[in-house]
């Protein structure tokens, strides 16, 4: 018998639907049940593509004893922490002050009031390493409930308060400034792995975030070591067994220094992040590897990660057949079967497949060296040997498609889509490529269609069913998303539903009292805290979106007020984020992007013309640094701004370099163009 999972539409809750386990939603009727029957709650929160919650799943709730002793002893709930990151940010901040760490599975057992007093993260079937078993940790914690109430409830009350007085807190001000900036990035120049690329050790994380900070910082101020940093950074994941060298796109980590061996699910956030990044690095330094990788993860998410009405999906499961990477490692006979042997000879030498493997006797995919160093080795030219492996690996991926692919979490979240949104639309522009754009055109349609059924935007969406209120990241992120799109496309219609977001965005969560946003809006559900999450993390902050969107519309709208809220944010956070640069790259970035010189672009000219697109070459080069608004000729302001008055009759095409709403002369082709965007 299914339990009431099977209701849901989330692929994470689905996949639990089936288990003895009496599963129930989040919502009030599991907590009214709890407080009926006067057991506690357990939460267990997890995601689709999780390794260890599969693991877990199979290890305990699927076995019929241990369900049975969770059913008689809790009320067990299950949340997917991408459809509900509020509940996911409270309870893993409440296990991080029990154990001064966290993870997912997150399993943590409350109160029937919902107040936490006990949780953790994994624990197997039986005692190991340590690691109580589960069941002993479900029979421990029911009868503490039981039979010392005072101390679960002690518990509870300090946990709660530790989690409130968080969520009041506010980051010390002091205000932001190029010295702050420079602190940070010399912070992460001290944490950079000279020698493998990244930051730290194992796990190792793309940093996407702090990566771009750094290649802003280099862009405004120079500095070889920011720049030494990106390069060795990008490279290192680039040849490493973290990109998928067949198919294209980044798995969420590596498991050594090295960058070889991934943790092989692939998300669409880090590749949502990870490609604009590539991207920029090829404006920067003009590498043409940067470029390929930008083009190949964005080719990745139209390929595998699209629903057929423009939206994407959340992620791929690591695991195939049961198996961690099965579907991504090789052995050398199903190569030369594939390539035969002369072509398989070239490939492996290039690509690291050893005899032995490097992934339990098979091999994970990775570029060993330089293209010149195996050109030497095999007795051939490097572009040749370059341009002889392109169908060796369209042919390899076209065999490996033949396999049983990972699972699809095909769930459509507002606030991951934004960011692909605006990976596309900066690609579109910055390479000049229609159909990119045409990518980006559907996905917003998709978005404000099927997410905003009626009026209020929704974060989740999954078989024509959009569900749960959106979060303060899930209106920034768009509205991020849809002003870079105008400039792609020049449609003012983008530029109206984005200021349509904002607005609502500073009505639903706009604190003034304390000058920051709350993660959740006004109208959402009582918890027992309402999160304000001020650290970026694998995505980021609501907060750091949320500034970097009211600054863009204040360059567009000429609106001061959206400005000062975004100063007000930004100085909140500067100083923290200079000495913990990890945990605030977007932060950072935003923050480069407010004290640089402010720059406006207008350009009058139909987008599609040849005229207009090679007036546009000199901005396409530069990092989307920039506010732009583009009018088709005769087309009126989409705003009442300064910026663009007298522009709806100029000649087109023609550009218009503005410094804070001050313009200079019209420039019609791309070298005067290029000089005044060059002038100080």
């Amino acid at each position: 018998m299914p339990n009431l999972l099977v209701n849901e539409t989330s692929p994470y809750l689905l996949q639990h639907a089936h288990n003895p386990v009496d599963w129930r939603p989040w919502g009030p009727d599991a907590f009214a049940q709890a407080q009926a029957d006067d057991k506690p709650v357990l939460v267990s929160i997890g995601y689709a593509a999780c390794h260890w919650c599969h693991v877990m799943e199979r290890e305990s709730f699927e076995n019929e004893e241990t369900a049975r002793l969770m059913n008689d002893l809790l009320v067990c709930v299950k949340v997917d922490r991408e459809e509900r990151p509020d509940v996911d940010g409270i309870y893993m901040s409440a296990v991080q002050q029990m154990h001064g760490h966290g993870g997912w599975p997150l399993n943590v057992f409350l109160l029937p009031d919902g107040r936490p007093f006990y949780g953790g993260t994994y624990f197997p079937p039986a005692d190991r390493a340590g690691m109580p078993s589960w069941t002993k940790v479900v029979a421990a914690v029911a009868d503490a409930y039981r039979n010392r109430r005072d101390a679960a409830l002690e518990n509870a009350r300090a946990l709660t308060d530790a989690l409130q007085a968080a969520s009041g807190a506010q980051a010390s001000g002091g205000g932001a400034n190029d010295a702050m900036l420079t602190e940070a990035a010399s912070a992460l120049a001290a944490l950079h792995d000279a020698e493998h690329g990244g930051f730290g050790g194992a796990p190792k994380f793309p940093q996407a975030m702090a990566l771009e900070f750094l290649l802003h910082r280099y862009d405004r101020a120079g500095g070889e070591d920011a720049l030494e940093v990106v390069e060795s950074s990008l490279a290192a994941m680039h040849n490493g067994g973290i990109y998928d060298h067949l198919g294209g796109g980044f798995a969420r980590y590596s498991t050594d220094n090295f960058w070889l061996v991934p943790h092989f699910e692939k998300m669409l956030y880090d590749n949502a992040l990870l490609a604009p990044l590539y991207l920029k690095a090829f404006q920067t330094t003009g590498g043409a590897r940067r470029r390929e990788a930008a083009e190949e993860t964005l080719a990745y998410l139209l390929r595998d990660l699209r629903h057929p009405g423009g939206g994407f999906f959340s992620s791929q499961d690591a695991d195939s057949e049961g198996v961690e990477g099965k579907f991504y490692v090789w052995t050398p006979a199903e190569i030369e079967a594939a390539l035969g042997a002369e072509d398989a000879r070239l490939f492996r030498r290039y690509y690291g497949v050893g005899v032995h493997g490097n992934f339990e006797g098979r091999s994970i995919l990775h570029v060993r060296d330089s293209a010149d160093a195996a050109a030497r080795d095999l007795g051939t030219d490097a572009a040749e040997l370059l341009e002889r492996l392109a169908p060796m690996r369209r042919a390899l991926l076209a065999e490996r498609a033949k396999r049983v692919p990972p699972a699809t979490d095909d769930k459509v979240l507002t606030a991951w889509n934004g960011m692909a949104l605006r990976a596309l639309a900066e690609a579109a522009f910055a390479l000049d490529r229609p159909d990119l754009r045409e990518a980006a055109e559907r996905n917003a349609e998709f978005l404000l269609r099927e997410l905003r059924p009626a009026g209020r935007l929704l974060r989740a969406w999954k078989d024509g069913q959009a569900r749960h209120l959106a979060y303060l990241e899930d209106y920034a992120l768009l509205v991020n998303g849809l002003l870079s799109l105008h400039t792609a496309t020049f449609a003012h219609h983008w530029l109206h539903e984005a200021q349509a977001l904002t607005d609502e965005m500073l009505a639903l969560f706009w604190d003034d009292a304390a000058g920051a946003f709350y993660d959740v809006g006004a109208d959402h559900e009582r918890l027992i805290v309402r999160p304000r999450d001020l650290t970026d993390n694998a995505t980021p902050s609501g907060g750091s979106a949320a500034a970097e969107a009211l600054l863009r519309m204040a360059a567009l709208t000429g609106d001061d007020s959206l400005e000062e809220k975004a100063d007000r944010l930004i100085g909140s956070v500067a100083q923290i984020a200079a000495r913990y640069p990890l945990g605030f790259g977007n932060w950072l970035r935003v923050t480069e992007r407010r004290l640089a010189p402010p720059l406006e672009i207008v350009v009058v000219g139909d987008p599609s013309a040849d005229g207009t697109r090679a007036l546009l070459a000199p901005l396409r080069e530069r990092l989307p640094s920039f506010a732009f608004v583009g009018l088709a000729p005769g087309e009126p302001a989409p705003f009442p701004t300064p910026l663009l008055e007298g522009r709806a009759n100029a000649d087109a095409p023609a550009a218009y370099v503005c410094r804070k709403f001050v313009c200079g002369l019209p420039a019609t082709d791309p070298a005067a163009l290029a000089a005044q965007l060059s002038a100080p």
